[in-house]
């Protein structure tokens, strides 16, 4: 039986250790500045979705930003990404708490605001995320997972109430300097970060090119899609604590910022409760049941809060609430970087990213608006609604276990000699591969295409084709596209160990004397483009 990995192995690595202790610094500053900004909001509004907002000012960024974020972490330097965004949001920080002093925040500014520190937040997370396994072994990535979530939430347990009490006695604006100063340790872990990286001997690609490359292998990897629509369903539903929580304190339980930082460190509790739980209950539920539970506690919570009156029994409440919220979330984000490659991993985790946060974000806005036309325990009951239908989805779209894939690149490929002068900006190219299949054969050799065809245009081919002779029809030709001759390379040098076994099948499958046969083509025109449009006649006007 193999031995499990220690959930604090992760601690091993010096960089880990630095990054990770630098990083709950920042989160303490986070959630002081998100107890600040939600306190802030209640009081110099009575508008219920304005406070609402306030959580999806900060989420949205994530929506619209993270992809790109996510291209420029697979394709520069994380560790100066992660620099420039923690200067970024220093000096927002630092504005931030000027504004407040001066008393010259209106909540529409306090919005402006806190869109930015999203932004921010969004340049940040996908560079981070998918340094995680650049620093840990692959066999320490769920634990290291589990340690970052365990770092925000040991924070979400003490940093509200820490919140809460600097905003009742010193006011929002030095809460939302301690912010700033929370971001100095992590700008200078990241310095001091030695972060060793291989240059690519191909170009790096456009900004515009690597987005669409990402978006192509989430959409035709049918594991991340299913792992994007529950996180979606999870942050639409399970955001509404976070975002109507400063309503609940003020009015439902008539407390102080106090009270509002206090039921959040007990949300932040049941969190590190979940994450040291986590691992435990997954050999146990496994991930579906994991997933489904965590959805069906949390209902149970939102209904909770819309009953209870009593600020005890609501802070009792929020306990199981935060289990399920990092167990849900935390498996998610371990699911998208155990079924990714390297080279996409950070484009991966930004779309997770965007699918999770722009829930959060069209959540926030909802249940603000319908509590404001409504009630706030009406907008409780309904989010409680959509959780349970989160769980019941899994009986058709399951969550995908963790696969034993190996996604090390295959490192098979080697470039032609060819006898055409072909620059890396060459192209079209077009790729033809030729097959002997027998009769016999032919159903299992579909089926293995059509799991070809998956990877192929996973990896960037385009206009994928599958032919088959008319005069010999035993001879099949696999046919597709790439813009240039960079981009086939490219495209050969993301296949991975494990999509090797599709290489094999078709080898066996294939009768002939010699391996399938190759065809790498580039196109050209036989005529020039101003003959290719019929002339137009000459009309006479009199």
């Amino acid at each position: 039986m193999p031995q499990r990995a220690s959930s604090l192995a992760p601690f091993q690595s010096r960089t880990y250790r630095s990054l990770w202790g630098a990083t709950l610094a920042s989160n303490l500053g986070g959630l002081v500045q998100s107890v600040g900004a939600g306190w802030m909001m209640a009081t110099i509004t009575q508008s219920d979705d304005m406070v609402a907002l306030v959580q999806a000012s900060t989420a949205l960024p994530v929506m619209i930003f993270s992809v790109a974020a996510g291209a420029l972490a697979d394709n520069f330097d994380r560790r100066r990404i992660m620099l420039a965004a923690q200067i970024l949001l220093l000096v927002i920080s630092f504005v931030l708490a000027a504004f407040s002093y001066l008393n010259m925040l209106t909540p529409w500014m306090l919005l402006g605001f806190t869109f930015l520190i999203g932004c921010g937040t969004a340049l940040h997370n996908p560079s981070w995320q998918a340094s995680v396994g650049d620093i840990v072994p692959r066999s320490d990535l769920p634990a290291a997972v589990a340690l970052n979530s365990m770092s925000f939430n040991i924070m979400r347990s003490i940093g509200p109430a820490i919140g809460g009490f600097i905003v009742a006695t010193a006011g929002a604006a030095f809460a939302f300097l301690l912010n700033a100063v929370s971001y100095v340790p992590l700008i200078v872990a990241l310095s001091r970060w030695e972060r060793k990286t291989e240059k690519s001997p191909l170009p790096r690609e456009t900004l515009g090119a690597a987005m669409m490359a990402g978006m192509r292998y989430v959409l035709m990897s049918p594991n991340l899609l299913k792992v994007m629509l529950r996180g979606f369903l999870f942050g639409l539903s399970a955001v509404v604590v976070l975002a109507l929580l400063p309503l609940v304190a003020r009015d439902i339980v008539q407390g102080t910022a106090l009270t509002y930082g206090m039921m959040l460190g007990f949300f932040g509790l049941g969190a590190i409760m979940g994450a040291l739980t986590s691992a435990r209950l997954r050999e146990i539920l496994g991930n579906e049941w994991q997933v489904r539970s965590a959805f069906v506690v949390f209902a149970l919570c939102c209904m909770g809060m819309a009953w209870s009156r009593q600020i005890w029994l609501s802070c009792l409440i929020l306990l199981p609430a935060g289990m399920a919220w990092v167990q849900a979330l935390s498996l998610f984000n371990v699911s998208v970087q155990m079924s990714t490659p390297r080279w996409v991993v950070g484009r991966a985790l930004a779309l997770y990213q965007t699918a999770t946060f722009g829930g959060m974000a069209v959540g926030s806005w909802l249940w603000g608006v319908l509590a404001e036309a409504t009630s706030v325990p009406t907008a409780f009951y309904a989010s409680a609604f959509v959780l349970l239908f989160g769980a019941a989805i899994g009986l058709v779209l399951r969550q995908p276990d963790f696969e034993s894939l190996n996604l090390d690149p295959l490192n098979q490929f080697s470039e032609p000699e060819l006898q055409l002068d072909i620059r890396a900006r060459s192209g079209p190219i077009m790729i033809m591969v030729d097959y002997i299949i027998a009769q016999e054969d032919i159903p299992e050799f579909l089926a293995t295409m059509t799991m070809r065809r998956r990877i192929r245009i996973r990896d960037g081919a385009r206009q994928w084709v599958l032919l088959r002779d008319l005069e010999n029809p035993e001879i099949w030709t696999e046919s597709y596209h790439v813009p240039t001759w960079v981009e086939y390379v490219r495209h050969n040098q993301r296949r991975t160990q494990a999509d090797a076994d599709i290489n094999e099948k078709l080898r066996v499958l294939h009768r002939g004397d010699k391996p399938p046969r190759v065809h790498r083509m580039i196109e050209r025109q036989t005529v020039p483009v101003t003959d290719d449009m019929p002339l137009k006649p000459h009309l006479d006007i009199h």
